[in-house]
């Protein structure tokens, strides 16, 4: 009851508990007859119970508390986590289950204060004084990389409770483990580790804070009590005596680092990760498709109506045909394995990076449907946007998508990681054409592939889509054509053609690729194999043959987690809220509803069109060039990532921005400065606030 409630220092009401207990029970323990046996008594007893409780919270097996909390990511966004306080440690988790680890907090070197919030439920932050990291570099049980999750900061962490009583009662609980974490290192600097715990987890967590004092707070080379200088030592000294004024606890308005704040107002969007994923095995047995007695008779209806060399943009196709997502959405296939971009823009040889490039170019294919189907045609004015966390980098790849015409029908998207250096950016015509048995759908366009901090740039084209076998034979879809991946700054070429399986071929001859790699008019290397499985580089020279490509199940398995945004705080015209009743439809398998619901949306479009007239659409998030006709992204950002500027990358309705630091630091001096348009901009200058013992407020 003491700790869920009472405000008071741990070291001063542990003995008073423990003296409380004794007393109540002094009258059945001890004998009346001698006053000085008793007060020995008494005395032993004390001792014994003070050294039993002081061992149990000295121990990491032992749970001081353990609860959900809400903590804020990098994003500027909630996620609901499982938190285990330990002594010395904060133990986070997706789930209750102890193989859902998320990441360690060392709170020996930690602040703790309140934190006002306008919001439900009570908030209070966990800081490293100095901006060090406050996480452990392993966890309970040696872990290397936890669960992924919303990108966390480093070197703090604001957490939500569900009520005042509920956030008080974790930061007494804190508090207490904050004053265990010291006397546990003690414990295990001088050895005595026979009255801990013996399990692996309390070993590790041992072995952490064992280590601690070099890993969180840095190796300083100056004073053995972490601060560089005097003037370091006696700013702590005055934040102690500032907490001590507080009755032993910071609020926010004591807190001097407001620098992890964005902008008042501005919230970025929540994404939580996909939950389902529909992925078809690898070969042709995934892209064939047996069509049914019913659905036979909807086809031969459909093809009274078209003639060889027709357009089918304008047709109405069957929805037994459609997979159940739209074009926007399957555009952002190709980045779940952004990573390997990220890795390219680090290569400094323009050999290393192409190869790069063409690999993560591979990797957009092999993730197809169950059979032969095709995702929505957008709406105009439709959007999509996800994004997809990158662990090792601690970064976020964001993709937003646009349907900005409808006739003919063009879709432009933006996908950028400012942080890992890389942005693409460009749009696609989708065209179909019908030959009588068979159809193709061409993705007329290009996409543009920038390193931000090289200002190198790759222009990729797409292979189209063939299917056969729709009057006669077995209805299968592959992909054909030949396309470059160029960058004119460094004269790298690829070309790759995809090869339609010959009529004589058999099962070796499906999904086939090949292509070659220059350097100017040089030939560097060849690229074999299949695009759905392993492709081989071989390289001219050396005759050094590797394998480039290999969607393998720990490929797979490593692959980014997609972070999707909930149909419930999505907009109007967002294409999962827009298209859901098609798409329930479709899932039940009920194709007249589905049918239905198509019709709405389309007969919706039209009405719109019609009282549109003349006036042409004016897309939200991109705009066209009136040169060259090429769709952009109307808020690109090329600037290369500054971390001593940049803090976070975030997405908000559409608008991928970047917060950055409002101070900027040099000589350990800070120039505070702002920059509206036309005007001269006064510096004041002033001492670094973070040094300060309160805070500082702005015009003061």
């Amino acid at each position: 009851q003491l700790i869920h409630s009472s405000s008071v220092s741990p070291s001063k009401w542990i003995p008073e508990v423990v003296s409380t207990v004794i007393k109540m029970d002094a009258g059945s323990r001890f004998s009346t007859d001698g006053a000085l046996v008793q007060k020995q008594n008494y005395r032993q007893e004390k001792k014994r119970a003070t050294k039993e409780l002081f061992s149990a919270l000295k121990d990491p097996s032992v749970v001081i508390m353990s609860d959900w909390l809400k903590i804020r990511g990098s994003l500027k966004s909630w996620t609901k986590l499982w938190c285990t306080l330990k002594p010395g440690v904060l133990l986070i988790y997706k789930t209750p289950k102890a193989e859902h680890w998320v990441g360690t907090v060392l709170l020996s070197a930690c602040k703790l204060i309140e934190r006002p919030s306008k919001k439900d439920g009570f908030c209070f932050k966990l800081y490293h004084p100095l901006d060090k990291s406050i996480w452990a570099v392993k966890g309970p049980k040696g872990e290397n990389v936890g669960s992924i999750t919303q990108p966390l900061p480093s070197n703090y962490l604001i957490f939500r409770a569900a009520s005042e009583s509920d956030g008080r009662c974790w930061m007494d609980a804190l508090e207490l483990a904050l004053s265990c974490s010291s006397l546990y290192k003690l414990t295990a600097k001088h050895g005595r580790e026979g009255d801990l715990s013996t399990s692996s987890e309390s070993s590790h967590i041992l072995h952490l804070l064992q280590l601690n004092d070099t890993v969180l707070l840095g190796n300083h080379n100056m004073e053995h009590d972490g601060f560089s200088d005097k003037s370091e030592r006696e700013t702590h000294d005055d934040w102690d005596n500032t907490a001590n004024e507080n009755g032993g606890r910071l609020t926010e308005e004591s807190d001097v680092d407001q620098s992890d704040e964005l902008s008042p107002g501005v919230q970025a969007t929540a994404y939580v990760e996909q939950s389902t994923e529909e992925m078809a095995e690898v070969g042709e047995a995934s892209q064939v498709e047996t069509v049914s007695e019913e659905n036979k008779g909807l086809i031969w209806t459909l093809l009274k109506q078209l003639r060889p060399g027709m357009d089918l943009s304008k047709v109405v196709l069957p929805t037994f045909i459609l997979e159940p997502r739209s074009f926007l959405d399957k555009l952002s296939d190709y980045y779940y394995h952004a990573d390997f971009l990220s890795q390219a823009a680090l290569e400094e040889s323009p050999y290393e990076r192409i190869k790069h490039v063409v690999r993560w170019y591979l990797s957009g294919f092999y993730k197809k449907p169950k059979g032969l189907k095709k995702p929505y045609n957008p709406i105009l004015g439709e959007t999509f946007r996800c994004c997809w966390l990158h662990p090792q980098t601690d970064s976020c790849t964001f993709y937003v998508a646009e349907q900005v015409s409808h006739h003919p029908p063009i879709s432009a998207f933006y996908v950028c990681n400012r942080k890992d250096g890389f942005s693409i950016s460009g749009s696609i015509l989708a065209k179909s054409k019908f030959y009588g048995n068979s159809l193709s759908a061409i993705l007329d366009g290009k996409a543009r592939l920038l390193f931000l901090s090289r200002d190198e740039e790759y222009i990729i084209t797409m292979p189209y889509a063939h299917c056969k076998g729709i009057l006669y034979g077995t209805m299968t879809l592959e992909l054909g054509g030949k396309i470059t991946i160029e960058c004119e700054k460094t004269k790298y070429l690829t070309e790759l053609e995809f090869k339609l399986k010959p009529f004589l071929g058999g099962s070796s001859s499906v999904n086939q690729i090949s292509g070659k790699i220059f350097v100017g008019e040089e030939l560097l290397a060849t690229v074999d194999g299949h695009w759905d499985s392993e492709v081989f580089i071989q390289e001219k020279r050396s005759s050094h043959q590797e394998t480039l490509w290999n969607p393998s199940t720990d490929i797979r398995s490593a692959r980014l987690k997609r972070q999707v945004v909930q149909s419930e705080h999505q907009g109007e015209f967002e294409s999962e809220r827009l298209w859901q009743h098609v798409t329930s439809a479709i899932m039940d398998r009920d194709q007249v509803r589905a049918t239905q619901e198509k019709f709405v949306l389309e007969e919706a479009q039209r009405k719109e069109a019609k009282e549109r007239g003349d006036k042409a659409w004016v897309p939200r998030l991109f705009q066209q060039d009136a040169v060259t006709s090429e769709w952009s992204y109307k808020h690109t950002d090329v600037r290369a990532w500054d971390p001593e500027l940049c803090k976070v990358q975030f997405e908000k309705d559409g608008i991928i921005q970047t917060h950055e630091k409002i101070q900027r630091q040099h000589n350990g001096l800070s120039y505070s400065h702002t920059w509206p348009s036309q005007q001269k901009v006064p510096l004041i200058l002033y001492h670094d606030y973070q040094s300060l013992p309160h805070r500082v407020v702005k015009g003061r």
